[in-house]
């Protein structure tokens, strides 16, 4: 058999082993989505209760636990839209609870909004009277896919 003949035989399969190599489990994951968001959501409670006047509490303090799925199926996995759950302590040590709708993209980067007016709307109102920015109604994380 010719060299020639020899390409043409394995340019097919190179080509599909290629296109294959990009078709792996996504690193898009429940379990590394709800890491980032608990980690997220504790440190701007942190910032917003500092913000809003009230003592002082770190964010592990807060004890987020954060329950991740895709509505639109039961993959568990990869970009897209997500529903999560937080569970978490309040300032006050109430235990409280969250729902948040998350666009997670193929970076891993994630947009969250809060599905609920729990937490209030995009503004809120201080102790003292002065309004500010609510940390917690929208915000964005990223984590690393790989």
């Amino acid at each position: 058999m010719s060299d020639h003949a020899i390409r043409n035989r394995m340019l097919p399969a190179a080509v599909m082993a290629l296109v294959l190599s990009g078709c792996g489990a996504s690193g898009i994951t429940s379990t590394r989505i709800e890491r980032a968001l608990e980690t997220t959501f504790a440190n701007l409670v942190e910032l917003q209760a500092s913000r809003m006047g009230l003592r002082p509490v770190s964010a592990p303090d807060f004890a987020v636990t954060a329950i991740c799925h895709r509505p639109a199926d039961h993959h568990g996995a990869g970009a897209g839209e997500w529903s999560c759950t937080l569970v978490w302590q309040g300032p006050d040590r109430r235990t409280l609870r969250d729902t948040y709708d998350l666009v997670v993209a193929t970076d891993g980067c994630f947009s969250a909004t809060v599905a609920g007016e729990n937490l209030g709307g995009p503004v809120l109102k201080t102790p003292d009277g002065r309004q500010v920015k609510n940390h917690l109604y929208a915000f964005e994380g990223c984590f690393d896919p790989t």
